[in-house]
């Protein structure tokens, strides 16, 4: 029950960034007068999946003696300590 709590939270947070950032991308699509992200996917409705995965995979500064892994669990990490703020904050809201 608790992991169907949390997901209840997670879920619509994340789909409400992905789809806010691909109309940002319409919309400055239109402001200069192009078409916009029509790139990935269809009418570029897959844009928030390639821009959520961007920063996983995109990492041009790397020293010589660390591992990828490290970057992707840094990036992990990051993600998840923004949606554990979140999920306290909605918590003690509702108490």
């Amino acid at each position: 029950m608790f992991i169907i709590n949390i997901l209840s939270l997670i879920i619509p947070i994340l789909l409400a960034i992905a789809f806010l950032t691909l109309v940002k991308h319409k919309l400055l699509g239109y402001i200069q007068i192009c078409k916009g992200p029509n790139i990935v996917g269809l009418y570029g409705l897959f844009q928030p999946i390639a821009d959520a995965v961007k920063p996983f995979i995109k990492e041009q500064l790397q020293p010589l003696t660390s591992s990828i892994s490290v970057f992707i669990i840094a990036s992990i990490l990051a993600l998840s300590l923004g949606l554990t703020i979140r999920i306290l904050y909605h918590t003690q809201l509702s108490t």
